[in-house]
């Protein structure tokens, strides 16, 4: 009795461990992958190290900087590199071994002090990332005291187009040089608001892929990697700067466009026109067809109408007379005909009766 209930104990015990084991592992875990971001000192032509530490084959790299989720730089061994805006002449990924993704910074400024992050997708291994903290280390500027807000972009458009509002616009981005396009990157800015991505167009494997985040009109992407933005009904809220990035092989080239959206001259919308037009035309059709139908109910009413009064007319009432009395005279004649026969056949058929057995 007692062995068995010692063993009973045993297994209890084991499977606490286990229990124990099981909900601590992933803190113990996490707390070997967590690690202090690495301190580079902000300066001219800084080196933001990101060195895979294992062998294998390098996919992709990737780098972003807090608090931004868009990529900033990202390398690719088959299509390049790709840089946003801020950063297309001033990145540059180092490359010294075959699993480094490290980048270099020039004409740095006090806004490039932050946080970035640094992903590298290897394989067959997966994964590796690294945070690093850019930070000035020397006394700042004295009349640099961190609360002036950045400088604002200058934008300047190659090309401006003008819509009228509530019509239908087109924003094209042609590449005008002899070169081969990787990926385009469609960006919008609107009035008081930072840039935001609305399509990419990229060729991968010899295919064409699109990708479309625009919440106003569609985008559209052409063989030549030429990208269009298609908007109908556009508003007041349509106009600002559209952007194409090219990555090519020989950088990166942009194409800016101003969109300006103008009300109607004098009032006067063609599309708006043509909608007044459209609806009185739908609805002179429909009247039309409410007439055309009362017209033909009360048609045949009248002909059914027309119908019974013939069926009641004095001439007709004699003509059902008169054959009523034929079709009598000629029943009559009929029956007198047979009578003779009738009466025969009696006769011959008859039986005296017997009064006395």
């Amino acid at each position: 009795f007692i062995l068995p209930l010692w063993g009973k104990m045993k297994a209890v015990q084991k499977g606490c461990w286990y229990f124990v084991a099981l909900v601590f592992l992933p803190f113990l875990k996490g707390s070997v992958q967590q690690k202090e971001p690495d301190v580079v000192r902000l300066e001219e032509g800084m080196v933001l190290d990101c060195s895979c530490p294992w062998d294998g084959k390098l996919t992709m790299v990737s780098w972003t900087k807090a608090p931004d989720k868009n990529p900033m730089a990202v390398f690719h061994p088959d299509l390049g590199v790709s840089l946003s805006h801020p950063y297309s002449e001033r990145i540059e990924f180092l490359r010294n071994t075959p699993m480094d993704g490290s980048i270099s910074l020039r004409n740095v400024t006090h806004q490039d002090i932050g946080r970035y992050h640094c992903s590298v997708q290897t394989f067959p291994l997966g994964p590796w990332t690294r945070d690093i903290q850019v930070e000035d280390l020397d006394e700042p500027p004295e009349d640099d005291n961190g609360t002036e807000p950045p400088p604002t972009e200058e934008t300047v458009a190659d090309t401006q187009l003008v819509a009228e509002e509530s019509n239908n616009m087109t924003v094209r981005c042609h590449h005008r040089h002899n070169t081969t396009v990787y990926q385009v990157i469609f960006e919008r800015r609107l009035l008081g608001q930072p840039w935001v991505i609305i399509g990419v167009c990229k060729k991968v494997e010899g295919g064409l892929v699109g990708e479309d985040y625009s919440d106003r009109g569609s985008v559209d992407c052409t063989d030549s990697l030429d990208v269009s933005l298609r908007l109908t009904d556009v508003a007041q809220e349509d106009s600002g700067f559209y952007r194409c990035t090219f990555n090519t092989d020989v950088g990166v080239r942009t194409t800016t466009v101003l969109l300006t959206v103008a009300a109607p001259a004098g009032g006067f919308s063609m599309t708006l026109y043509m909608m007044y037009v459209y609806i009185g035309a739908g609805a002179a059709g429909l009247i039309l067809l409410t007439v055309i139908l009362i017209l033909a109910l009360r048609h045949r009413k009248k002909r059914k109408r027309t119908e019974y009064r013939v069926k009641l007319h004095p001439s007709n009432r004699q003509v059902d007379v008169g054959l009523f009395i034929v079709s009598t005279l000629v029943f009559t004649l009929d029956s007198f005909k047979a009578l003779p026969y009738l009466l025969m056949r009696h006769a011959l058929n008859y039986r005296p009766l017997k009064l006395y057995s």
